[in-house]
């Protein structure tokens, strides 16, 4: 599903960084069905040549593989392109913390070079992704753009960086630029595996093995949990949003707060089980509650979120079924 007015975007070339990962993947499916050129960049640090399958050979899709820390490979990657959809970087609190060098280098370094490599290849627009997380410690609710407290990971630090250099750039530069504040992002191609991996994924992995999952903390920190077909409404928002908006940032989320014990309850039920999950203690750098405004989004962007909270999940699941029986999906 696609708002009126996207069809303005059919036979724009884009560049998708992170093309491999869960939402790079997404985005290039999209504009693949809007009749787009897309040239994505991945060098599967995170993301998997699973998530291409169904793009390969196709006539309006191009691979570079290659590491945004790379300035050379970042100016070929922009040749040629009128929209950046810049998805690539490492994610997760948890390591960030054990790996801040890391996270310099990859969220920070790799995004700077794609914008400045951008600004030389003459893109039209910019569309980055930033995160609910460089809200930080501010206690209020719900998050409003504009009003952050301090970071509380080298992860959240690195896409404030990240905003900071946006705004900059746009103001300099005149590099059209758009934060995206990703919030809990979920669906289809979503890796469950790994330490890392985020909640519903890992909790769907986990259930269907009759595995108990952890939750860290008492399991009443609420998160505002966003279906993947909105992200991919909103960057798509982006490339046809004012110029007048450039070098700002918005949120992108349902707009609901849901407990994560009701999360897996629910899960819990569509799953058919009757697990008890482990309790572990919270984790460092973790918010406790999470919930977006999403006026500015709406009036800037014309955001509203196509895809409610059960909705996504129940579509989730779907895909998860079909993926855990072997089938080969988009």
């Amino acid at each position: 599903m696609v708002f009126a007015g996207a069809e303005m975007l059919s036979g724009r070339r884009f560049l998708v960084t992170g093309v491999a990962g869960f939402i790079g993947s997404n985005l290039a499916e999209a504009l693949l069905d809007l009749n787009c050129h897309i040239r994505g960049l991945d060098n599967f640090s995170t993301g998997t040549k699973q998530n291409l399958v169904g793009f390969d050979g196709h006539p309006n899709f191009e691979f570079v593989e290659g590491d945004i820390r790379d300035m050379a490979t970042c100016l070929r990657a922009c040749n040629g392109i009128e929209y950046v959809l810049h998805q690539a970087a490492w994610g997760s609190v948890p390591r960030s913390i054990t790996m801040p060098l890391e996270y310099e280098e990859i969220n920070i370094k790799g995004t700077l070079n794609m914008m400045e490599a951008a600004r030389r290849s003459g893109v039209k627009k910019f569309v980055y992704a930033s995160s609910s997380s460089v809200y930080g410690d501010d206690p209020h609710l719900p998050r409003v753009e504009g009003r952050e407290g301090r970071t509380l990971s080298p992860y959240a630090l690195t896409k404030r960086v990240n905003e900071e250099y946006g705004a900059l750039y746009a103001q300099l530069y005149g590099l059209e630029t758009y934060g995206l504040r990703y919030f809990n992002v979920f669906g289809k191609r979503q890796n469950p595996a790994g330490a890392y991996a985020a909640v519903i994924p890992k909790f769907i992995s986990q259930l269907s093995k009759d595995e108990s999952p952890v939750i860290f903390g008492d399991g009443t920190q609420s998160r505002d949990f966003t279906a993947i077909q909105n992200v991919v409404d909103a960057n798509l928002r982006a490339c046809v949003a004012p110029t007048a908006a450039a070098g700002g940032v918005f949120n992108v989320a349902s707009g609901v707060s849901i407990p994560l014990i009701e999360v897996y309850e629910s899960l819990c039920r569509l799953l058919g089980k009757e697990i008890a999950p482990v309790y572990e203690s919270e984790r460092l750098g973790d918010v406790k509650h999470s919930w977006a405004d999403l006026s500015r989004s709406k009036e800037i962007l014309g955001y509203q979120p196509q895809c409610n909270f059960h909705k996504g999940l129940e579509e989730y699941l779907g895909w998860f079924e079909r993926r855990w029986r072997g089938e080969l999906i988009r």
